[in-house]
């Protein structure tokens, strides 16, 4: 199968992002267009989103999936990346190295399991790869078993557990993978990689 990918630039980016993550009961707190324009203005960034036809009408394409990732500084204004390069500081090396947050992201659950996380993912990896990057990182909660399961196939590595002092449920996992070109080789999806205006 081959993935359609769509890759924005920053505002048209934002506003889709905003619009897609109402199909995403999950997660509590929507992001804003504004919240993510203030995020990644001024530091590299990648807003991908994967497109795919409706089943009983095949000539509708609709966004299925995005993910949004970004540069991870070793000294960042904004408090909570701070406070997360603060908690990653003796699991992951910032010094003289860029590192990539995987910051927001997800697939519409009827169209989970058909690869079109992995495809944006593989292609968020070779992005930063061919930009430099050396790491890439990612956070989640314990209880999204099936964002870690999909990590785990993914061979991201479990760098740091912080365990909630009341629901393990809500027990924080912190994941880290190294970019090489090994990696880069060992991708599987066949993308098509398009540019929004």
């Amino acid at each position: 199968m081959e993935y359609l990918i769509k890759q924005y630039p920053l505002e048209t980016g934002a506003l889709e992002i905003q619009y897609i993550e109402e199909f995403f009961g999950e997660f509590p707190r929507k992001k804003t267009a504004q919240e993510i324009t203030n995020r990644l203005r001024d530091r590299e960034f990648l807003i991908l989103m994967a497109e795919a036809s409706l089943p009983d009408a095949a000539g509708t394409v609709v966004p299925v999936a995005f993910k949004v990732v970004h540069e991870l500084r070793a000294r960042e204004s904004e408090q909570k990346l701070q406070d997360l390069v603060a908690r990653l500081r003796h699991c992951v090396r910032f010094d003289g190295r860029k590192v990539l947050y995987s910051w927001i992201g997800g697939t519409r659950r009827d169209w989970r399991g058909q690869g079109h996380f992995r495809a944006l993912t593989e292609e968020s990896e070779a992005w930063a790869h061919a930009s430099g990057f050396h790491e890439v990182v990612v956070k989640t909660k314990n209880k999204f078993y099936d964002m870690r399961g999909t990590l785990d196939q993914l061979e991201f590595d479990v760098v740091k557990y912080e365990v909630h002092p009341s629901d393990n449920r809500e027990s924080k996992v912190y994941l880290s993978k190294q970019l090489t070109s090994d990696v880069v080789r060992a991708h599987t999806s066949t993308r098509t990689v398009v540019y929004a205006d």
